[in-house]
């Protein structure tokens, strides 16, 4: 059963200008994407900075307005007309950095019991041991619980973060690039522990980010975007080990070699593909400079390839 289904979306800002400020043509950020994304799994959602997958995250969020396109969580429609659906505490969100999206006048106590007081008006001694146990939950001792967000290093930082997204106990977490703003050291953790705590509440995740590595590490399914629209969509392992699209070839060979002995035999396959998307790329778009619509080249794969005949 797909939790979240995501048609033929599309989110576009208006250009205005002129003396009467009307508007001149349109941004489109997201541009006719479909997602589903099947109850317990993570998705992958990667693409370079303007790609829009964050923009497409927040219109599941309900941050965005969508210009067109439809959004359904649990068969529900989200976006109707005239009818706002408040799903806020199914569907939470994880932000890219841990310390501005922390209010620092704020305890961790506070940060944390914040979205449980607005949905469930618990008094304070039922909120310590909850939010207690959330700590514990995302590997922070109790200690943490009266402290500032500036008393910890980025990846617990980001914990508390994850703490308070999972404190209304969700069955969608938005997580957008949860881990470009730390240390690398540090990422490895916080992608461990997130993959244990989706596992133990059944979570099911949209993942954003840009890393193809990371991606990999996460997400069972994937789908690259460009320029608005998604040029590839896969299981994971079958987008990396046969990548169709150019766009999608040219990010895997940008993946940043962790053994020695593989760089000489990658050096390879980078030229080529250098070669082939400097002197191709062009074809794999249409007349604006976007990505074709996706065809099945088998049951779980689908590639952005120009329309023969």
């Amino acid at each position: 059963m797909n939790l979240l289904e995501i048609k033929d979306l599309k989110v576009h800002y208006p250009i205005k200008g002129g003396f009467f400020n009307t508007v001149k043509d349109h941004v489109k950020a997201v541009d006719g994407v479909s997602i589903s994304i099947p109850e317990g799994t993570t998705y992958g959602l990667v693409g370079e900075s303007g790609s829009g997958k964050t923009t497409t995250g927040k219109a599941v969020m309900g941050l965005n307005h969508v210009t067109d396109g439809e959004i359904y969580f649990e068969g529900q429609k989200l976006n109707s007309k005239g009818k706002k659906v408040d799903v806020r505490d199914d569907i939470q969100m994880i932000f890219q950095d841990p310390y501005s999206s922390l209010n620092p006048r704020k305890r961790v106590f506070d940060i944390v019991a914040e979205p449980i007081r607005n949905y469930n008006k618990k008094p304070r001694n039922e909120l310590v041991p909850e939010v207690l146990g959330l700590l514990q939950r995302v590997g922070l001792p109790p200690g943490s619980l009266y402290k500032y967000p500036h008393e910890f290093s980025g990846g617990q930082r980001q914990r508390i973060g994850v703490a308070r997204a999972i404190a209304l106990n969700p069955k969608l977490i938005i997580a957008d690039e949860p881990v470009s703003a730390l240390d690398v050291s540090v990422q490895a953790q916080v992608l461990n522990f997130m993959q244990d705590i989706q596992q133990d509440m059944n979570l099911t995740m949209m993942f954003i980010a840009h890393d193809l590595g990371v991606v990999r590490h996460m997400c069972r399914h994937i789908g690259i975007m460009y320029q608005g629209r998604l040029v590839e969509e896969g299981k994971t392992e079958e987008i990396f080990k046969n990548p169709q699209h150019i766009y999608t070839k040219r990010l895997i060979a940008a993946i940043p070699d962790t053994d020695v002995d593989e760089i000489e035999a990658n050096l390879a396959f980078r030229q080529m593909v250098k070669e082939e998307y400097d002197q191709n790329f062009a074809d794999h778009l249409d007349e604006e400079g976007r990505a074709f619509p996706l065809q099945s080249i088998t049951e779980t794969h689908k590639v952005a390839l120009p329309v023969k005949g």
